[in-house]
């Protein structure tokens, strides 16, 4: 069986300076620094005695919050830019104020980036959610045919809602009026037994950050 530990990254400084995440690399606030200890401390008593391979988001909040839990895991976090948040293009470096008033498509009601089709890009050189599902897919393909058994993923809330559809075979065109939403501090646990049959176990689980 293989078993996927998935960690939305902890409290950044975009969570409160009112900026746009995206690709700009903010780090941890204060508060996000312990929460990220939580969650190592959690898991090294959850995982003792087992081997993990663990990949990360090469964004400062995320790389830093991998940082942090491998110490406690005794390994060291593999960073690729296929976990990173979505591109927001030419909203990257402005706050989410410009980022309401410069849209460039329909968004879901409540957010301000969340594109209606997955084809649209809300802003000018922006990924659309098929991009995404495009780096993301590969990405998936490579670290089952290639990685052990048991892996941890610390990435963001918009690539991991892609990630989770993709983990239990959506149809891409779902995501036009379906999607996961993620917490910051969220721990996730995805599975695939012998016969592939693949199930989440566990969803945004906050129970590690407190």
């Amino acid at each position: 069986m293989k078993k996927i530990i998935t960690i939305q990254h902890t409290q950044s400084e975009q969570h409160l300076n009112k900026m746009i995440g995206s690709w700009n690399d903010w780090d941890l606030t204060k508060l996000g620094v312990e929460q990220a200890n939580r969650i190592g401390k959690r898991l090294s008593e959850d995982l003792h005695g087992q081997r993990y391979i663990m990949y990360s988001s090469d964004l400062q909040r995320a790389k830093h919050t991998a940082e942090i839990v491998s110490r406690y895991l005794g390994i060291t976090p593999i960073l690729t830019d296929a976990l990173r948040e979505f591109n927001l293009g030419e909203a990257v470096g402005h706050s989410k104020q410009w980022a309401v008033n410069n849209l460039t498509c329909t968004v879901w009601p409540g957010t301000i980036d969340w594109a209606q089709n997955i084809r649209d890009k809300p802003f000018n050189g922006a990924e659309s959610k098929l991009d995404v599902w495009n780096r993301l897919s590969e990405f998936l393909n490579e670290i089952m045919i290639n990685s052990g058994d048991n892996l941890i993923i610390v990435s963001h809330d918009g690539a991991l809602s892609i990630l989770y559809a993709l983990w239990i075979g959506l149809d891409i065109e779902t995501l036009n009026k379906r999607s996961f939403s993620g917490k910051t501090g969220g721990i996730s646990i995805l599975q695939e037994d012998k016969e592939n049959n693949r199930t989440i176990s566990c969803l945004n689980d906050l129970s590690y950050i407190k």
